[in-house]
C-alpha cells in the first residue's frame, strides 16, 4: 500500500505543479474543473499517504521494534530519533496544514496557494519517509524482500 500510495502522489505532485500555485491559479480553481480535480487528487493523495505512514505504518514499526507507542506527536518525537523523519514538529506543522489545502472551504487564494505550495514542497518528505520505513522493513526482513528492493531501487537507495 504504502508503495502505490507514494508513487500515486508523486504523480499528481508532478501534474499539479508543472506550474506554480499562484493566488491567482488557486482564485480561478472554482472555475477550472481539471485542475480543481488534480489539486483534490493531490490533497486527498497527501493525507492519505500521511496518515498511512504517521497513523499506521509508524506505530506498527515501532511496536515491532518493541518501542512504546503513544501519542502521534511521541511516536514522531521517537521516530526522528531513529532516522525515519527530519522533523517531527515539521511533521505536526503539516499535518495541521492540510485542512487549509481543501480549497472549497478557504476563501482566501493566497492561503489556499501557501497550504498548497507548503504540501508541494512536503511531499519529498513523504517520499523519504517511505524510503526510510521501507529501508527499515527491509533491514528486519519484515516484509517483501523483492518488493521492498523494487520500490528503494526506484528512487536510487538500497
Amino acid at each position: 500500500m504504502i508503495i502505490k500510495e507514494t508513487d500515486h502522489l508523486l504523480i499528481t505532485n508532478g501534474r499539479v505543479f508543472s506550474q506554480p500555485m499562484t493566488p491567482e491559479r488557486a482564485q480561478r480553481l472554482t472555475d477550472d474543473i481539471e485542475d480543481s480535480e488534480q489539486v483534490d487528487a493531490f490533497v486527498s493523495r497527501f493525507g492519505r499517504l500521511q496518515d498511512t505512514l504517521g497513523n499506521r505504518l509508524l506505530p506498527e514499526l515501532l511496536d515491532a521494534l518493541g518501542e512504546s507507542v503513544g501519542a502521534v506527536i511521541d511516536n514522531l518525537d521517537r521516530a526522528e530519533n531513529l532516522g525515519l523523519v527530519s522533523s517531527a514538529e515539521q511533521w505536526m506543522v503539516v499535518r495541521r496544514l492540510r485542512n487549509q489545502m481543501v480549497h472549497e472551504y478557504i476563501e482566501s487564494s493566497s492561503v489556499l496557494s501557501d497550504a498548497l505550495e507548503s504540501g508541494h514542497a512536503f511531499a519529498s518528505e513523504l517520499e523519504a519517509t517511505s524510503v526510510a520505513m521501507m529501508r527499515m522493513l527491509g533491514a528486519h526482513e519484515w516484509g517483501d524482500k523483492a518488493t521492498i528492493e523494487k520500490f528503494l531501487a526506484a528512487r536510487g537507495s538500497s
